[in-house]
C-alpha cells in the first residue's frame, strides 16, 4: 500500500515537472520570438519609419484637445484663407498649416480629424474582422451548407458596389459615424473569410488536429486551440494592411459626403471642402492630403515588417 502510494507520488511529481518544463519551454520560445522582432526592426529603417510616423499620429488623436492651438470648429470671418505662416505677407504663427473657407484652423482640424479617420479605421476593421474571421472557420472547420451560405454572402457582397452601397445608406439613414462604420464593416469582412477559410481548409487535415478529434476534444476547443493560433499571423498581417486601405476608403467616403455629419472634421471631408479653393488655396486640400498619405505610408512599411516576421519564408535571421 506504502508503495503504491509512494509511486503515484512520483508519478504526480513528474507530471509535475514536465509541465513546468514545458511551460519554462514555451516562455523561452516567446523571449526568443521577441528579441528576434526587435532585432529585425532595429535592422528595417523602412519599418522604424512608419513606427514614427504612426506614433505621431495616434498621439495626435489621442491628445488632441491639449496640443490643438485653436477650436476645430472655430468660425472667424476675418481670418478666412489665411495661407501658412512661412507665405508673406498674411501668413503667422497664430495660424500654422493657415485658414480655411470660413476661418477655420488648418492644423487644428487635421489634428481632431486624427482621432475620426483613424478611430473609424481602427473600430471598423476591427469588427469587420470578428465577423469575417468568425465566418471563416465556420465556412472552412464544417464545410457542406454552411461552407456554400457564407461564400454564396461573399459572392453577393463582392458583387454589390461599396459606393452605391453607401449611398443608398447614407440616403435612408442620414451620414453618421455609426452608418459610416456599418458600411466600412460590410465592405470588408469578406476578406477575412476568404482568408481564413483558405488557411482552416489545410489545417483541418493536419495530424493535431486529427489527434485532438481522436480524444475527444469537441469542435469549438479544437477551433479555439489548435485552428485559431495557426492562422493568426495571417489574419494580423491582414489586420494592419486593412487598416490602410479601410482609412482611405473613410476618406474618399467623407470627400463624397457619405462619411461622418458635416460639422466633424475628417480628413476626406476637408479635402472635399477644399476643392472649389484649389487654384487660389492650395494648402486647403494639400495638408489634409499629406496627412493621408503619410498615415497609409506609416501603416504600409509597419504591416510590411509585421508580415516578415511572421512569415516563416520571409524571415531574416
Amino acid at each position: 500500500m506504502a508503495s503504491s502510494t509512494q509511486a503515484n507520488s512520483a508519478a504526480l511529481r513528474a507530471e509535475l515537472s514536465a509541465s513546468q518544463a514545458a511551460e519554462e519551454a514555451s516562455r523561452a520560445r516567446s523571449r526568443r520570438r521577441w528579441r528576434r522582432a526587435l532585432h529585425s526592426l532595429r535592422r528595417d529603417p523602412s519599418a522604424i519609419f512608419g513606427l514614427i510616423i504612426l506614433s505621431i499620429v495616434v498621439f495626435a488623436a489621442l491628445f488632441a484637445p491639449w496640443i490643438s492651438p485653436h477650436d476645430p470648429g472655430l468660425v472667424d470671418p476675418l481670418k478666412r484663407l489665411l495661407p501658412p505662416f512661412w507665405s508673406e505677407p498674411q501668413g503667422s504663427m497664430e495660424h500654422i498649416l493657415g485658414t480655411d473657407a470660413v476661418g477655420r484652423d488648418i492644423l487644428s482640424r487635421i489634428i481632431y480629424g486624427a482621432r475620426i479617420s483613424l478611430g473609424v479605421s481602427l473600430i471598423s476593421v476591427f469588427l469587420s474582422s470578428v465577423v469575417g474571421i468568425t465566418l471563416g472557420l465556420i465556412a472552412g472547420y464544417y464545410g457542406r451548407w454552411p461552407d456554400a451560405i457564407i461564400m454564396r454572402l461573399v459572392d453577393i457582397q463582392l458583387a454589390y458596389p461599396l459606393i452605391l452601397f453607401a449611398i443608398t445608406v447614407a440616403a435612408i439613414f442620414g451620414a453618421s459615424l455609426r452608418n459610416l462604420i456599418v458600411v466600412l464593416v460590410i465592405a470588408n469582412w469578406v476578406t477575412y473569410t476568404r482568408i481564413v477559410r483558405g488557411e482552416v481548409l489545410v489545417r483541418r487535415q493536419t495530424q493535431y488536429v486529427e489527434a485532438a478529434r481522436v480524444n475527444g476534444c469537441r469542435d469549438v476547443r479544437i477551433i479555439r486551440s489548435h485552428i485559431l493560433p495557426n492562422v493568426f499571423s495571417s489574419i494580423l498581417v491582414i489586420f494592419t494592411l486593412q487598416v490602410a486601405f479601410v482609412l482611405i476608403l473613410e476618406s474618399g467616403l467623407s470627400f463624397l459626403g457619405l462619411g461622418v455629419e458635416p460639422t466633424i472634421p475628417t480628413w476626406g471631408s476637408m479635402l472635399n471642402e477644399g476643392r472649389n479653393y484649389i487654384m487660389t488655396a492650395w494648402w486647403l486640400e494639400t495638408f489634409p492630403g499629406l496627412a493621408i498619405m503619410f498615415t497609409v505610408l506609416g501603416i504600409n512599411l509597419l504591416g510590411d515588417w509585421i508580415r516578415d516576421v511572421l512569415d516563416p519564408q520571409l524571415r531574416i535571421d
